[in-house]
């Protein structure tokens, strides 16, 4: 897996989730089924869980249609703003 030291640096400044648990996140990811609604919510809880944040209903709500209808944006800024207050 490719590693950019300075992408997992920024996320632990800002999120206190270290660079092994971004990775397990991320290889547990890659065999979910973006399409099964009870799978992304899940996901969305563990992530939530790992970074120590509460998701409100209505966020998790819109992440969740976000998600299955691949309205997901793929750069890095533009998804941070998804989970903004």
């Amino acid at each position: 897996m490719y590693r950019d030291d300075s992408i997992f640096d920024h996320i632990q400044k800002n999120t206190s989730v270290d660079q092994d648990d971004v990775q397990n996140m991320a290889s547990a990811a890659q065999g979910a089924d973006f399409q099964d609604e009870e799978s992304v919510r899940q996901l969305i809880h563990e992530v939530a869980q790992m970074a120590g944040v509460r998701v409100p209903k209505e966020k998790e709500e819109y992440l969740v249609h976000a998600i299955i209808n691949n309205q997901v944006p793929l750069d890095f800024a533009s998804l941070s703003e998804l989970f903004r207050d």
